[in-house]
């Protein structure tokens, strides 16, 4: 069959959709892309099980509508797997509408977090064939791929329309049986990872490009993350098939920075083998690593042993300066250890970036102005290099938004809404006081000795080159947030 796998453009006057590869989602006035691991993987087991298969990302080749709509046609694929989210769900069906206008015998798939929330919305709402319910994509597309060739059952996980109209389904989806080492390693060609390995925040060192050791977080029990809601499983790769996808990308790409999008990086036994191992086989010396990670968890030695690995950023979910909102999101208990993490992980040689959230509807404004303190001290004593600083957005599927519904908290139930332009939960504190919130988290890193060690720390002009790409991203935050409209 000919199946395509990609991202329709999205247009809109608030910037460039941070849609693939994310846990939340924003409209970036600065261009950012990310690699999409897992459509990529399903492109790339699709092909290998002798499909002819197509990568199209209007996003990230910057195609017009128009543009787009021409390839489509040209391809006229059988297949065509889409993903969306919360913020752009509507704009999605209409989409969908418009292609199979387009090409109506072309079958078309829709995955992501809010679609495996509510399956049958998007049924009422667009001419979509399937809605494909879970994080992986490439399993269960896969498996409806061989389903539609057959003329079988509909694999689990499904939701589409039954002949007399009704909404049909195969039931809920099970990640257990899928194992991750039997997927063959991405093709990085098909899927033309270099449209993602040079506009990325997370990249000091270009090119760059994505791996997943896991799916997704071994904690995974954040109430406001929505991709606890596609991978209520932990799962990881083993060691070596890792390490020898690391070794195929500096081999044939000469990639020169590596960042792990599990939602969090694995620990433990798996942690010491994988670091072990890039020191064994030197990948450590050709190739920068980075990844995500709880706060608390680590020892100083496992720190140090992850910087002689290779490893450099280290992203760190903060959230809140409050231990109450800790408690409330149900962040893992090891996360209230923030500072003492920082400040390991810093002295191990690490750069440390965190993650920061403001609009919780309990925190007063005194509570929130105690996260951009604890920021502050943290640039200040120079145990963090970077931060990401967002509202908080409660995502259908997830126990904050369930918890938002019953103590009607909820302003609006308008998709369009949740994009973080606005606080969509009630809270104490007015809409342009969490606006300048955010605000203050990104200058909370002007402090004297923070601009001071970052100029004595310039060693070539690829360092001079990402303070100005790190300037140009926090003016481009600041714009993201300048203001609330009201509505």
């Amino acid at each position: 069959m000919r199946i395509l796998v990609g991202y329709a453009p999205l247009k809109s006057d608030k910037g460039v959709p941070l849609l693939s590869q994310n846990r939340q989602f924003q409209w970036f006035s600065k261009p950012t892309y990310v690699y999409p691991m897992v459509p990529a993987s399903a492109a790339t087991l699709l092909k290998s099980r002798g499909h002819e298969v197509h990568w199209l990302d209007g996003i990230a080749e910057e195609l017009t509508k128009e543009q787009f709509e021409e390839r489509y046609k040209d391809i006229g694929a059988d297949v065509f797997l889409l993903e969306t989210k919360t913020p752009v769900v509507k704009m999605t069906w209409r989409i969908v509408d418009r292609l199979k206008e387009l090409v109506p015998s072309c079958r078309i798939v829709l995955c992501g977090d809010h679609v495996t929330a509510v399956p049958e919305e998007s049924l009422d709402n667009c001419q979509v064939d399937y809605v494909l319910c879970g994080g992986d994509y490439d399993f269960s597309l896969a498996a409806l791929v061989s389903s539609l060739e057959s003329g079988g059952p509909v694999p689990p996980g499904f939701w589409w329309r039954g002949k007399n109209g009704k909404h049909e389904t195969s039931g809920q989806f099970d990640l257990h049986a899928n194992n991750l080492d039997e997927l063959p390693p991405i093709d990085r060609d098909l899927t033309r990872w270099g449209l993602y390995s040079r506009k990325n925040g997370n990249f000091r060192r270009t090119p760059g490009t994505y791996t997943m050791a896991g799916r997704d977080c071994w904690w995974g029990k954040c109430r406001f993350c929505s991709w606890t809601t596609i991978y209520p499983q932990w799962r990881t790769r083993s060691v070596v098939k890792m390490l020898d996808e690391i070794g195929y990308i500096i081999e044939r790409y000469e990639v020169k920075e590596i960042f792990d999008d599990s939602g969090c990086f694995p620990a433990g036994a798996w942690l010491r083998e994988f670091c072990d191992g890039m020191i064994k086989r030197g990948y450590n010396k050709r190739v920068v690593m980075g990844c995500n990670m709880i706060p608390g968890v680590l020892t100083s030695e496992q720190y140090k042993l992850m910087a002689k690995a290779g490893f450099r950023f280290v992203l760190f979910g903060l959230e809140s300066a409050s231990d109450e909102t800790l408690s409330r999101i149900n962040k893992s208990p090891a996360a209230k250890h923030i500072s003492q993490s920082m400040r390991l992980a810093r002295e191990a040689g690490l750069r440390p970036h965190v993650t920061c959230m403001v609009g919780y509807p309990w925190e007063t404004l005194d509570d929130a102005k105690r996260t951009i303190e604890l920021t502050r001290g943290l640039f200040n004593l120079g145990w963090i290099d970077t931060l990401q600083g967002t509202i908080v957005i409660p995502y259908p599927g997830t126990p904050l938004f369930e918890e938002c519904r019953e103590n009607g908290w909820l302003r609006t139930e308008d998709w369009d809404r949740y994009d973080m332009r606005e606080p969509i939960m009630k809270t104490g504190i007015p809409d342009e006081e969490i606006m300048a919130l955010i605000r203050g988290l990104y200058t909370s890193f002007l402090t004297p000795r923070f601009i001071m060690r970052q100029i004595i720390a310039v060693r070539s002009p690829s360092d001079v080159a990402y303070l100005w790409k790190a300037g140009l991203r926090v003016l481009g935050h600041l714009f993201d947030f300048h203001g609330h409209k009201q509505r």
